[in-house]
């Protein structure tokens, strides 16, 4: 196939290739220092949490995230809700670690979790810890599930992986709904470092937790004060104490090269959400009616591609044989019904849900990055339509 539309452009352009190289050339620290403290607060303050820690991938922040909610004793029953809809390492972190995922099936227009179902799992299950998914970078109803949260009582653990910069219709943006939230610095998602991830949070507790498990278990990153406690609690000196390991931790660092990858990448950050939004928006606009796709209210979405849902697997099959003759590159929806693939159905048993089969069976994406002009579009969606 020779691809004239792919799904996703890099984020890295030759002016942050050439401002890298002049750094390298300054022969600077490679491995984690003071960039990734700086690229820290600057996506903190960015979301608008008080933390952030940066780490290797959106796999890994979703890794942490589960993990430090385990270790900090925010799970004791072990059970966790988990999406039918999002990416695979949003839940076989809670497999690996011995929870009991519980699925819960999709939302007929954000395609996020569909909180009657959660709330008929919170009754009857009483999950501990749930984990949703910003699908596709479409805001899922906050509100509700704050209440759903204080009403049940369980952490809640946000996936942003592929949101980021989308926001509320109150201002508040994606990332800030959850306990913990974590995101993706993928190439083709809104902004890469080559590889990254971050997770934030406003919880000390989880800060420290998380800044442990990404190295080793170790307390070198936290502050003096904590660092100090820490030491006096457990009675370590002096000479031991760079080497003593509090928690069973990762290796999951990221480097200062991705961090400063990532404060560069920063800087573009509303410039690629209003232009992800406005081709997002155009796409909605002209295949109304033509297929089905995520509604969002009057939240501002910022998709790292445009999700639809055709007419059946057949009209599928026909849209994306149009598509590909005319080089333009598509896949199925994310991972379409999680509860679907192996890894799920032979430990649990298959999950079907209409909302969530009709995305495995139906759904497919569209480009969307900021370089895609309006007559680009266009004839995009002529294509669907045929």
């Amino acid at each position: 196939m020779n691809i004239k539309f792919p799904l996703a452009k890099e984020t890295i352009n030759s002016e942050d290739i050439s401002a890298l190289c002049d750094w390298l050339q300054s022969n600077p620290r490679l491995t984690k220092g003071d960039l990734t403290w700086d690229v820290e607060k600057a996506w903190a303050d960015y979301i608008g949490t008080e933390h952030a820690v940066f780490n290797n991938s959106g796999s890994s922040a979703n890794l942490l995230m589960i993990y430090a909610a385990i270790q900090a004793g925010k799970i004791p029953n072990k059970k966790i809700a988990v999406p039918s809809v999002g990416w695979v390492t949003t839940i076989s972190p809670a497999i690996q670690f011995g929870l009991q995922p519980i699925m819960v099936g999709a939302d007929k227009d954000t395609f996020g979790i569909d909180l009657d179902h959660l709330e008929e799992i919170c009754k009857t299950e009483k999950p501990d810890a749930v984990i949703f998914v910003q699908v596709l970078g479409i805001p899922h109803y906050k509100e509700r599930l704050l209440s759903l949260k204080e009403k049940y009582g369980f952490i809640l653990l946000e996936d942003a992986c592929a949101a980021l910069g989308a926001s509320y219709s109150d201002g508040s943006m994606v990332g800030t709904v959850g306990d913990m939230s974590s995101f993706s610095f993928y190439f083709g998602h809104q902004l890469s470092t080559i590889e990254g991830g971050m997770v934030n949070t406003n919880d000390q507790e989880l800060y420290e937790m998380l800044l442990m498990l990404r190295s080793h278990g170790w307390a070198k990153d936290l502050s003096q004060e904590s660092y100090d406690q820490k030491m006096k609690e457990n009675n370590i000196d002096d000479f031991h104490s760079p080497f003593a390991f509090f928690v069973p931790g990762f290796n999951v660092r990221s480097t200062d090269l991705q961090a400063f990858l990532g404060l560069r990448q920063i800087e573009k950050a509303q410039w690629v959400a209003k232009s992800r939004n406005k081709n997002h928006l155009l796409y909605a606009e002209i295949l109304d009616g033509a297929v089905e796709y995520q509604k969002w209210g009057k939240d501002f979405p910022v998709s790292i591609s445009f999700g639809a849902l055709a007419d059946s697997n057949i009209h599928r099959k026909q849209i994306v044989n149009r598509l590909v003759d005319n080089g333009i590159e598509t896949r199925i929806f994310s991972a379409g019904n999680l509860g679907l693939h192996p890894f799920w159905y032979k430990r649990y048993g298959k999950f079907e849900q209409e909302i969530s089969n009709n995305i495995h069976s139906k759904g497919f994406f569209l480009p969307n990055y900021p370089e895609l002009t309006e007559d680009e579009i266009r004839f995009i969606c002529k294509v669907v339509k045929g």
